[in-house]
């Protein structure tokens, strides 16, 4: 059985924040900026974007000219406008890894908020939460979670609350609280089982908690969801090697390589391959 050799390696790996910073956007934060402004110009139907839209879009592709802007309305925004400016602000700061400004940012965003607007409010809360985690506060984030999921709850989005708990799990991980890490994470599989993110996310803790079972059942589901992302070949080939099941370790990189073979993952599964053959 090779799978020792790797053991190193592995323990390094998934996509559960390892220390008391993070170095990049986290993958969460871009994908739901990129899936709202996708809906929103889907509802715009043709008609042009709104402030908002534009300067996310601007804080994407150029964040020192997007927080300029950002900073420019806020001056002038009235009203729910502030909250609006504010979201920008703290995207464009999140995008330059500028975590405590975000937050502080998101937070105030929040505050400006239509109260009546309860799933906003609770996007922008779990925003600030992430960029406070991003910056190695724990207890901050979960303090912001814990409103975000407040605000979640009168909205009724079962897909909004299962990402917050989701989020929250991610939370108490860094802070070394695990059994309530993982309850988090069952109660977003529960909340909405169709969530990919929540299943891997759910595998890499069992699998850190050395729940291979659990791991394996819970990795299945999440490529069931989502069978093209590279982060999940890469956990369900580290699940399948401390299971012994080398074959289909190496399968499960090598898809990776096929499916995304300029990402990190790609990189870290031909590793992994390189680890394996030497191994054996």
């Amino acid at each position: 059985m090779s799978w020792p050799f790797l053991i190193p390696l592995i323990l390094q790996i998934g996509p559960w924040p390892g220390g008391s910073t993070v170095s990049a956007l986290p993958q969460e934060m871009r994908d739901r900026e990129a899936l709202e402004q996708q809906k929103q110009a889907a509802e715009a139907s043709g008609q042009e974007l709104n402030l908002r839209q534009q300067c996310l879009q601007l804080a994407r592709t150029s964040p020192v000219a997007g927080q300029q802007q950002a900073e420019s309305w806020l001056a002038i925004a009235t009203g729910t406008q502030k909250a609006e400016a504010g979201h920008c602000l703290g995207f464009a700061l999140s995008q330059q890894g500028q975590w405590s400004a975000a937050e502080r940012a998101f937070s105030a965003a929040r505050i400006e908020a239509d109260p009546m607007d309860r799933p906003y409010r609770a996007r922008l809360a779990a925003m600030a939460g992430n960029a406070a985690l991003a910056d190695g506060d724990a207890a901050g984030a979960l303090i912001l979670f814990n409103a975000a999921e407040a605000d979640a709850r009168s909205g009724g989005d079962a897909s909004q609350l299962a990402d917050i708990a989701t989020d929250r799990a991610r939370a108490l991980v860094v802070a070394g609280r695990i059994d309530e890490a993982t309850q988090s994470l069952a109660t977003a599989r529960a909340t909405d089982p169709a969530n990919a993110r929540t299943w891997l996310l759910s595998a890499t803790l069992s699998r850190r908690t050395e729940r291979l079972g659990d791991a394996q059942q819970q990795i299945e589901q999440a490529a069931r969801l989502d069978p093209a992302n590279p982060e999940v070949g890469l956990e369900a080939g580290v699940i399948a090697v401390l299971t012994g099941r080398d074959d289909a370790a190496r399968k499960s990189w090598q898809s990776v390589i096929a499916i995304a073979p300029d990402s990190a993952e790609a990189s870290v599964a031909r590793d992994y391959i390189a680890q394996l053959d030497g191994a054996q």
